[in-house]
């Protein structure tokens, strides 16, 4: 049976998400721009004053770069850096997460079952891994630089699947019905959460370096980390994530061989989550190798998502496969 009272609730509350996090997204975007001002100013007082050679403490100036380089050291004028916009950004962020983790829930409840059957479900389990991800990360560490990053694509998320890929509550197909689907969804929308922030964190990264390269860091490019920080951070988490879409592909070869009694297929779906492996793969080999640039590596890692993109809207929608269920592939 399907609980109409709380599927409207769900939806209800994703809609109040997508709003919260468009504040926030406001908020974030505010705070890039004051902190990257604030940041540029500091650097070009840095580079007026003069610095003896040999001070104490200021051995040719190296203390005054790390200072006009550092979001967090004081404005020149004395005032402490700017945070406001980006902790408002923060505490929306984290109100967000909790409505969409919410709506998931009451989904899941409204039918009495994982809310995992189908696109729409989808999305809003890998939205609630993104956000939540996200908000415990900025528990440990300061990282309001990175909010719009990882806001916009979950907007983009939460939109698609509020205006596209909107499907009714309702009752699992037989073929779905099984502990495997919990397994293998779960572990993919986790792993999909990761590749969103580690596409959101290499997109940071290659505005950056460019910036860097050109010797223009203006504007709220200047509010972001150093671009190797920006890739550092960004390898460091497609290395957590791989190994979770590594397992969401074995598991997923498990659970066809006992639906259909064989492990692999090359349906449409199977094929692009193998290619995905392999695109990423090929980032993992040629970002811990000398082959590549990090910078070319780093695009490997922005193709991985794009597929990623293909797989859950081109192959879902307009490919027919064994894993087209509900109107929608799963």
């Amino acid at each position: 049976m399907t609980d109409p009272t709380l599927a409207q609730a769900s939806d209800y509350a994703i809609w109040g998400a997508i709003v919260v996090l468009a504040l926030a997204m406001l908020a974030f975007s505010v705070h890039l721009a004051v902190t990257g001002a604030r940041t540029q100013r500091r650097a070009e007082v840095a580079a007026r004053e003069p610095v003896a050679v040999g001070a104490a403490g200021s051995p040719g100036g190296t203390d005054l770069d790390d200072r006009a380089a550092d979001p967090t050291a004081a404005d020149p004028s004395g005032r402490p850096p700017s945070r406001g916009w980006g902790v408002a950004g923060l505490q929306l962020t984290w109100l967000a997460t909790f409505a969409v983790i919410a709506g998931t829930v009451l989904r899941g409840m409204s039918v009495d079952r994982a809310p995992l059957g189908n696109m729409y479900e989808f999305a809003l389990v890998t939205a609630s891994f993104a956000l939540l991800v996200y908000s415990a990360w900025s528990l440990r560490q300061d990282r309001l630089w990175l909010g719009a990053f990882v806001v916009v694509p979950v907007l983009a998320i939460l939109g698609a699947a509020k205006l596209w890929w909107y499907t009714e509550a309702s009752q699992l197909m037989p073929a779905l019905d099984d502990i495997w689907l919990i397994i293998h969804v779960t572990i993919a929308t986790l792993s999909i959460a990761l590749f969103t922030i580690g596409a959101a964190l290499a997109t940071a990264y290659m505005l950056r370096e460019r910036a860097e390269t050109n010797g223009s860091v203006r504007g709220w490019l200047a509010a972001l980390p150093g671009a190797v920080t920006l890739e550092r951070i960004t390898y460091g988490i497609h290395v957590f994530a791989f190994p979770l879409w590594t397992f969401a592909l074995i598991s997923g070869a498990i659970w066809a061989e006992q639906a259909w009694g064989r492990y692999w297929g090359w349906d449409p779906k199977e094929t692009w989550t193998f290619v995905i492996w392999v695109v990423y793969a090929a980032y993992l080999h040629a970002r811990a190798t000398s082959g590549l640039t990090t910078r070319k590596a780093t695009w490997v890692a922005i193709a991985g998502f794009a597929c990623i993109i293909v797989n859950y809207t081109v192959v879902n929608l307009l490919m027919t496969g064994l894993h087209s269920y509900s109107g929608v592939a799963t």
